[in-house]
């Protein structure tokens, strides 16, 4: 999991997960309760995506939260 603030000073967890089929996601969860965002993570292999994260940039994440789309159930 890493912490993100947005370009609107929004907070977010931004959290791994993974598709039934595979893909790898990651999960933004706002810090206000608001709804929780998708955005498909292009990791290079599920082993080493938690690193891909951490070493992600600001602007990298604000990119993929730009494009998330609101997490279906």
């Amino acid at each position: 999991m890493r912490r993100f603030v947005d370009s609107a000073g929004n907070r977010w967890d931004v959290v791994l997960g993974r598709e039934s089929w595979g893909t790898l996601v990651l999960l933004f969860v706002p810090g206000d309760n608001g709804p929780v965002r998708q955005a498909y993570f292009p990791a290079k292999r599920y082993d080493s995506s938690a690193t891909e994260l951490d070493e992600m940039s600001d602007a990298g994440l604000q990119q993929l939260l730009d494009a998330s789309e609101l997490k279906t159930e």
